[in-house]
C-alpha cells in the first residue's frame, strides 16, 4: 500500500505548460511497480492520462494527450513527474497519481486495490 501526495498544478492559459509531481507519502515504492496519472472533471469518470510500465520502460498516452504530455521519473525513482504542454482548456481537472501499479492497461495504470490521493487542480484559462 502506498499512499501519494501530488503536487505542482495551478492556474495557466492555454498553451501554457504545468509539471506535476507525484511523491509517496507512505509506504514503499519500488521500481517494479508501473506508474501513472489520472484525472477527473465535476460530473466525470476519471480517465487514464498517461502510464509508465516497469517492464520495458514503455509509456502510454491518452489519445487527447499524446504529443503534448510526458510522464518520466527522477534518476532515484522516488518522483514521478507529468510535464505538460500546449494545454488546452479540456485539460482542465483534477490529476492523480498512483505509484503501484500492477501493469499498465493502455494508459490506465491498472491497481486491484486503488488508493487513490487528494490529487492536484489543473485550471487552464482560454
Amino acid at each position: 500500500q502506498v499512499q501519494v501526495a501530488e503536487s505542482g498544478g495551478g492556474l495557466v492559459q492555454a498553451g501554457g505548460s504545468l509539471n506535476l509531481s507525484c511523491a509517496a507519502a507512505s509506504g514503499t515504492t519500488h521500481a517494479i511497480y508501473s506508474v501513472g496519472w489520472f484525472r477527473q472533471t465535476p460530473g466525470k469518470e476519471r480517465e487514464g492520462v498517461a502510464c509508465f510500465s516497469s517492464n520495458g520502460g514503455n509509456k502510454y498516452y491518452s489519445d487527447i494527450v499524446k504529443g503534448r504530455f510526458t510522464i518520466y521519473r527522477d534518476k532515484a525513482k522516488s518522483t514521478l513527474t507529468l510535464q505538460m504542454d500546449t494545454l488546452r482548456p479540456e485539460d482542465t481537472a483534477i490529476y492523480y497519481c498512483a505509484l503501484d501499479c500492477d501493469y499498465c492497461a493502455k494508459d490506465w495504470c491498472y491497481r486491484s486495490n486503488p488508493h487513490w490521493g487528494q490529487g492536484t487542480q489543473v485550471t487552464v484559462s482560454s
